[in-house]
């Protein structure tokens, strides 16, 4: 039976064409999409509006759900939680945690938590509100869709310039140390794939903890590279100008022809039709783990390193502020899953 699907950054690139998807294919299910700035003031927010309004599904809303403030984050989970024992909305299917941030522009943006923004909105948070509403999934099947990207494998990636890698200090992870003489771009993007390498090995902790508790092993977790997205508007946000002149003159007008050399060039309209089959299809139940586009993949090397998972682990329930309290996932006192 249709459940309600929770999607964050539901005004992006990606987002919007999923949303129309949904609505398309998938009517039957309950949506709750969140946004920074829920207002049609807001142009993105316009367009997701403008999306759905032809559709008059009355179970789908539009919520304010700001990722870069926790408490935010974990008052906006306790109320769906609510809404849900309550009855007002189903159960959930499937968690989407899509929004994302990055600033390859300016140096590096602290949150009002004092943590790394673009780490925070794109690992912390995320893992905060799937842990605060595991609880709330449906008794027989669940899927959580986390975003990876081919930045976490060192070497893959135009853009980078410091290779990404766990640290043996994982505080630096969301309290960068500035150094002398370093490109503000390259930390910029450096900072944005080694969140995406922090939460490929928190799918892997987290699908390892899930499938030991009778509760929730039908909880499944993928982290989908969903590819370079030729027409994505994060090519033209907090980037330099020489970055959204080559996406604007370059990268879009000649996709086709990139897409022959990287066979993970496509549209955001493309990516966001996968990431709806991968999270309620029946051809992808069951499935867990790294997928490129809609393909069981192999992630990198290190991110597959069973210790680094384990003090990832640990870490992001400490940085999202989750005790034993929080989550019907078993942790003993210490926050370590028993």
């Amino acid at each position: 039976m249709p459940g309600t699907i929770l999607l964050t950054g539901a005004n992006s690139s990606l987002a919007i064409p999923a949303v129309h998807h949904f609505l398309t294919n998938y009517p039957d299910y309950t949506l709750v999409l969140t946004v920074r700035n829920p207002s049609t003031s807001d142009p993105n927010t316009k367009r997701l509006n403008d999306t759905i309004t032809p559709f008059s599904n009355p179970s789908t809303s539009i919520r304010k759900l700001d990722l870069s403030n926790l408490t935010e984050v974990t008052t906006f989970a306790q109320t769906l939680a609510t809404e849900i024992t309550n009855g007002t909305i189903p159960p959930l299917a499937s968690i989407i945690c899509n929004a994302y941030y990055w600033n390859l522009a300016s140096e590096v943006e602290t949150t009002a938590d004092e943590l790394d923004k673009t780490f925070q909105v794109n690992h912390i948070a995320h893992a905060s509100l799937v842990l605060r509403l595991l609880g709330s999934f449906g008794s027989n099947s669940g899927r959580v869709i986390l975003f990876g990207s081919d930045a976490h494998w060192p070497g893959k990636n135009g853009l980078e310039k410091y290779p990404p890698t766990i640290p043996e200090d994982l505080d630096v992870l969301v309290k960068p140390i500035k150094k002398a003489d370093e490109d503000i771009r390259g930390k910029g993007f450096y900072q944005y794939a080694v969140s995406k390498l922090a939460i490929i090995m928190w799918m892997y902790a987290l699908n390892g903890q899930l499938i030991q508790d009778d509760n929730l092993k039908h909880i499944k977790v993928v982290a989908i590279n969903p590819g370079n997205l030729s027409d994505s508007r994060a090519l033209r946000t907090n980037t330099p100008l020489i970055l959204r002149i080559i996406s604007r003159l370059i990268i879009q007008p000649l996709r086709p022809l990139l897409r022959l050399l990287d066979p993970t060039m496509r549209t955001a309209t493309e990516a966001g039709e996968d990431v709806v089959e991968l999270a309620v299809s029946e051809k992808y139940a069951g499935e867990a783990g790294y997928f490129t586009l809609l393909k069981k993949d192999e992630s990198s090397p290190e991110s597959q390193d069973g210790e680094k998972q384990g003090k990832i682990w640990k870490k992001t329930l400490e940085w999202a502020q989750v005790s034993p309290k929080d989550t019907v996932l078993k942790l003993d006192k210490g926050g370590l899953p028993m």
